[in-house]
């Protein structure tokens, strides 16, 4: 059965930079390889609704009319990714305000969540903390490996 929006699919996956290295994937030994693999995740295929907005454009699309057990590599560019890197995503926040509401005191390379967002933080100065609250992968033109496991 073809894959159509309303679908729900069940897929394995490798996520790549353009330069080959791999930032995430469904399997497990492709993580250990890659050294990129979290202790506490549970491998497994990515389930979701076609076109139900739940992983980025570019992977949505590219799974429409696809078959059980087929496979395609893909480039998904930022616009149908997670989108292009903005200044506007970038705050600056006074350090003694951005401490208080923290509880702790603020690092380069803390992750961050608010109730809008999350970011990390880039810069801290005498009086300033800046957060980037740009996804890690904005801006970046990704290739991913996929397998239709189930279509349902």
């Amino acid at each position: 059965m073809a894959v159509n929006e309303g679908n729900t699919v069940s897929v394995e996956y490798v996520g790549r930079h353009e330069d080959g290295d791999v930032f995430d994937s469904s399997r497990e030994d492709v993580a250990v390889e890659a050294e990129i693999a979290h202790p506490n995740r549970e491998y497994e295929p990515l389930e979701f609704e076609v076109g139900a907005g739940e992983v980025v454009r570019g992977f949505d699309e590219a799974v429409v009319g696809m078959e059980e057990g087929e496979e395609k590599e893909i480039t998904v560019p930022p616009e149908k990714g997670y989108g292009e890197r903005s200044e506007e995503n970038v705050v600056e926040y006074d350090r003694e305000e951005f401490g208080e509401s923290l509880g702790e005191e603020p690092e380069v390379g803390m992750h961050i969540h608010t109730e809008e967002a999350h970011g990390d933080i880039v810069e801290v100065e005498d009086d300033s903390v800046t957060v980037d609250f740009n996804h890690e992968l904005a801006g970046e033109t990704l290739v991913f490996e996929i397998e239709v496991v189930e279509v349902a």
